[in-house]
């Protein structure tokens, strides 16, 4: 009974959490993205050398969905659509660049998809900018 009140009690605050690891995950994704686009021969080349080709055209579009995509995120704009994207690619690197790779390897990407699942299926929450927009156009 106890913990029944604690956690009621806690769930205003739930739009905190949400806000939290949105911008927390969208400012980890912007770097590596940011890196992909400063050297985007050797990013296409990477990308082309692992099986995707042609490797400029993907490393381009992982490039950018990480910067604008991990921006929009921390925003809460677009959060689903975003976080269906980012599902795709983390799920792609875990079944193919991961997939035998030690857990300690992977942790960070099953941590990002579990975030992006979870924006899926819930949105951003209250304090994001689809739920401004959504006041605002509705």
């Amino acid at each position: 009974m106890y913990y029944n009140n604690m956690i009621q009690f806690l769930i205003p605050f739930s739009d905190w959490g949400f806000l939290a690891l949105r911008v927390l995950v969208g400012l980890l994704l912007i770097p590596h993205g940011v890196s992909k686009l400063k050297d985007l021969k050797g990013t296409g080349a990477w990308f082309g050398s692992v099986g995707f080709k042609p490797g400029m055209f993907w490393g381009t579009l992982v490039a950018l969905l990480e910067v604008v995509g991990g921006l929009a995120l921390a925003l809460g704009l677009l959060t689903q659509i975003i976080s269906a994207l980012f599902a795709i690619q983390f799920v792609v690197i875990l079944l193919t660049l991961k997939l035998k790779a030690p857990l300690k390897e992977k942790e960070l990407d099953i941590l990002i998809l579990a975030a992006s699942l979870l924006f899926i299926v819930s949105g951003a929450g209250r304090i994001s900018l689809d739920e401004y927009l959504r006041i605002i156009l509705y």
